[in-house]
């Protein structure tokens, strides 16, 4: 292996040809993300450049939630103002990209069968919580956490393709947002409201109805965030938990 690369290896086929189409997928359609190059996709392993840099910290909020607003604003006019949230998606060789509400209900049913959902009623309230958020434009989930994005001298750049289905605009930002909290603690108030207010400018540059999630739905996002990653607290530098919220919009 060259010194100026990395290689990332999988346990299955399928996931390592996942990540390849993930990543091509974005490569096409969310331009604004540079990624590294990659090098050579074997059937157990992917080679990657090598990139030199750190995580992203709180202070780098605005400007990773900037970059994300781009990328789904540039994805949703490339391909995915004709994708809905309740229906997969489909890449161009015809394999699914799962869609939004489906994968979601079987996590959320697993949390409740592992104990970090007590009862059915917690369940059922964050069953209709996920249901709620299911409007608007379609944008793309990559599981955007602090080390899913090295923060170099001079960019930005997006690693791991693992992870890719729909969700609605600003989902994924609230993944990050959750993803600071259990790393370094709660962000002020307005550290996450100056980072919406950067997404939402970047994706409304692609189309007007792209910038428009306000802090209610992001709110109601980290409350999904909050149950579905409850099981890695403690684990891969998640220090601190979210609280958890069982009610949704609407409810009492």
């Amino acid at each position: 292996m060259s010194p100026a690369s990395f290689t990332k290896h999988y346990a299955e086929p399928e996931r390592a040809a996942g990540a390849v189409r993930h990543y091509r997928w974005l490569t096409a359609h969310a331009k604004p993300l540079r990624q590294p190059a990659l090098h050579t996709a074997g059937p157990r392993f992917l080679t990657f450049e090598r990139i030199e840099g750190r995580p992203v910290r709180p202070e780098d909020l605005p400007r990773v939630a900037e970059l994300l607003g781009h990328a789904h604003g540039a994805a949703w006019a490339s391909g995915l103002h004709s994708a809905s949230l309740d229906t997969p998606y489909h890449f161009e060789d015809g394999t699914l990209f799962d869609d939004y509400l489906g994968p979601r209900k079987v996590a959320l049913r697993r949390r409740h069968e592992q104990g970090y959902l007590p009862n059915k009623t917690a369940l059922h309230a964050m069953l209709g919580l996920l249901q709620a958020t299911a409007e608007g434009p379609c944008a793309f989930y990559k599981d955007s956490n602090p080390r899913n994005f090295i923060i170099t001298a001079q960019d930005i750049v997006a690693v791991d393709t693992d992870d890719l289905s729909l969700a609605p605009l600003g989902y994924d930002l609230a993944k990050l947002v959750a993803t600071l909290h259990l790393t370094y603690g709660p962000l002020t108030d307005q550290a996450v409201t100056t980072a919406l207010l950067a997404y939402n400018a970047a994706a409304r540059r692609y189309d007007a109805r792209l910038g428009t999630t306000d802090r209610g739905q992001l709110d109601s996002f980290l409350g999904l965030h909050a149950v579905l990653t409850a099981p890695y607290v403690g684990r891969n530098g998640y220090h601190y938990s979210l609280p958890l919220r069982f009610t949704h919009r609407g409810a009492s």
